[in-house]
């Protein structure tokens, strides 16, 4: 293969035989003299080099928020200088780009690899190490003061157990192959062998034992997967499982598993957001939802819900992402309510496709949104301009989806027996009309839960933000972990007038990473993690 060479000082141009960048993506053609002029000295080093080893920004920026660059893997990993202070919280979604037409990373290689010896040395070359992950086991219900225990079963400065229900919860998403194959331009910096499902599935099952949680809410299950291997070696690892794949002839979808040595199922509600007559709703999405109960030596033993999904993928969807939310909120809402009024604890897991502190994120966590003026691409945090965008309707789904914006099934309409118009004063019909039409125009989106999110989304001591997935264009947090928290574990939130019963307090959560340890191992997937998504995972207590 022809070395990749860097061409003479100034003038920005990296070439493999001809043409002026040949490797570089249309929108990034433009970047010229400015570009490379830092390096002027570097010509006589780099020559007959990698052009990756070439191209270096003038600083490291260690502390830097996302996109964040990394000097190592320019070609595979490159961000902007840092535009915010340490200490200043950052949110995804409010970030701007002040001098570059995109915030994606570069890819320089477009180069057809036919066999694993046409990769450039870079991506062939074995990073040596494993991801190094530890419990954070988190008592009192403070999760800025947590102890870092590495892999022990027990934290030993939290409470006994007696009375109590323990129980752990993993979310993966686990890459269907199918997708992966689909998608091959996120996964240039893989090396070949590592994408085979063949080499994919031991690692994930290896994971999966490793971690040995009593519930599993697993993502993009390949359906014929999930038939011949998945759900055979889930079950003779002690797991019950339940799949509901997407529609629309989709390949994949969403599975709940866990171990039957724990709960007994009461039921199984597949929630599908496809639906015909609304024509906003033209996506093959899906949730599932179970109502577990704890298998314990109590007469009245007490239920959890459990819920997964994985909500749509495009950034400039914010209407139909959130619309899909609230489908799914009327279901939890509807299997989780007691004959008391109350609701059971609730544990709602997935890739939601949206980013921390996106107003997606800040509604699952607060209970409200008001969506007045929103633009439709700001609704998950992944669009950094909203130019060209049209704001959010209102409201943003028709009546006859069934769902009010409250986020529960409207209440079917009975024969009425009462007044008919004929016998209502105009008086009466015209307060009658206001309200109706008060609340179809209604821009306040409400739930009732009370939702916290299992981790903290960045390090406390350097405001780094945590990664939940990694490939060639990103590194960014969208799977989640939120529960139904003990009051004393969270301030009230707004909209959430609906008491819990019990409630669960996080005893402990696997610790994420940055992007930075992550391309330390060549980002995922990886020799020994062969999803482009880590698994996060919980332990909770149920007090009974």
């Amino acid at each position: 293969m022809e070395a990749w060479r860097c061409v003479r000082r100034g003038y920005g141009r990296c070439v493999v035989g001809r043409g002026r960048y040949p490797m570089l993506p249309h929108h990034q053609k433009s970047l010229g003299r400015d570009w490379t002029t830092p390096w002027e000295n570097l010509q006589r080093c780099c020559w007959n080099r990698h052009i990756s080893s070439c191209m270096r920004w003038p600083g490291h920026y260690s502390r830097a928020p996302y996109p964040y660059f990394s000097s190592r893997h320019f070609s595979l990993n490159w961000r902007p200088p840092c535009l915010f202070e340490s200490r200043t919280p950052f949110q995804y979604w409010n970030w701007r780009p002040d001098n570059l037409s995109q915030t994606s990373l570069i890819h320089l290689s477009s180069y057809i690899m036919n066999s694993e010896g046409d990769e450039p040395s870079s991506k062939r070359r074995k990073h040596q190490g494993t991801i190094q992950r530890h419990w954070e086991y988190i008592c009192n219900h403070n999760k800025d003061k947590t102890k870092i225990l590495g892999d022990q079963n027990v934290d030993p400065t939290c409470e006994d157990s007696d009375n109590k229900f323990d129980f752990s919860v993993m979310s993966y998403n686990i890459l269907s192959q199918d997708l992966l194959e689909d998608n091959s331009h996120l996964y240039r910096h893989c090396r070949r062998p590592v994408l085979h499902w063949s080499f994919r599935f031991p690692n994930i099952l290896k994971e999966i034992k490793h971690f040995d949680a009593d519930v599993l809410c697993l993502q993009e299950v390949q359906e014929d997967h999930y038939g011949a291997e998945i759900r055979p070696s889930l079950e003779s690892l002690g797991y019950h499982c339940e799949y509901k794949m997407r529609t629309g002839r989709k390949p994949d979808g969403c599975a709940i598993c866990f171990k039957h040595s724990k709960f007994a199922l009461l039921s199984v509600n597949p929630v599908e957001f496809y639906r015909r007559d609304v024509p906003l709703l033209d996506r093959d999405n899906v949730g599932l939802v179970l109502l577990l109960q704890p298998k314990i030596p109590s007469a009245a033993s007490p239920v959890i819900c459990v819920a997964n999904t994985h909500l749509l993928y495009n950034p400039r969807r914010g209407d139909i992402k959130l619309t899909q939310l609230a489908m799914l909120l009327a279901e939890i809402s509807s299997v989780a309510h007691q004959k008391d009024g109350s609701f059971c604890p609730i544990v709602m897991c997935g890739d939601f496709n949206s980013v921390p502190g996106s107003p997606l994120y800040s509604f699952i966590k607060e209970g409200k949104l008001n969506y007045e003026g929103l633009a439709i691409g700001k609704v998950s945090g992944q669009e950094q301009s909203s130019r060209g965008q049209r704001i959010l309707s209102i409201p943003i789904w028709p009546p006859n989806l069934g769902i009010s914006q409250n986020c529960v099934y409207e209440v079917q309409q009975l024969p009425k027996v009462e007044k008919t118009d004929s016998d209502l004063t105009q008086t009466e019909l015209d307060k009658t009309e206001v309200l109706v039409t008060a609340e179809k125009l209604s821009s306040n989106l409400q739930h009732h839960f009370s939702l916290s999110s299992v981790y903290s989304h960045y390090f406390p001591d350097t405001g780094i933000p945590e990664v939940t997935t990694c490939h060639s264009r990103s590194a960014i947090t969208v799977d989640y972990i939120f529960y139904s928290a003990e009051k004393e574990d969270v301030a009230e939130q707004p909209g959430s007038e609906v008491a819990l019963v019990g409630g669960l307090k996080l005893l402990a959560r696997l610790s994420l990473l940055t992007e930075q340890d992550l391309w330390t191992v060549n980002g995922l997937p990886n020799e020994n993690n062969s999803s482009d998504h880590l698994p996060l995972l919980a332990k909770f207590r149920l007090e009974l």
